[in-house]
């Protein structure tokens, strides 16, 4: 089964966080998140992937977002996966509907998505 989030099914305004003030619309996360083709690199990504086996993926955005945060800030599989974990801009710019604490996957997952090839 694959799992994905649309491009256009979340806004900045509709993303819950336990803080009160609003989310910067400015912020590097958020400005890149309208810039990245989410929804033509899940059709390249999800080509490699049996719609019918398996269990549930882990979010395509999420595995796409993740990636783009590791390379982009040089950081290793734990690190970014702890990132994203406490940074509600990072969760956003991954495509969560609100923040939460724990990690958004397994770090061992990792070698399987790096290994993604089209």
């Amino acid at each position: 089964m694959i799992k994905y989030t649309p491009s256009n099914q979340l806004t900045l305004e509709e993303f819950k966080h336990p803080f009160h003030q609003q989310m910067k619309k400015d912020n590097r996360w958020v400005v890149l998140a309208e810039l990245v083709p989410w929804d033509e690199l899940a059709e390249i990504y999800a080509r490699n992937l049996n719609p019918k086996a398996g269990r549930l993926s882990v979010d395509i955005r999420m595995v796409i977002g993740a990636l783009i945060i590791k390379h982009k800030l040089s950081l290793s599989d734990r690190d970014t996966l702890e990132m994203i974990s406490e940074n509600m801009y990072m969760q956003y710019f991954c495509g969560l509907r609100s923040f939460q604490t724990e990690l958004p996957f397994d770090a061992s997952l990792y070698i399987q998505y790096q290994n993604f090839k089209d």
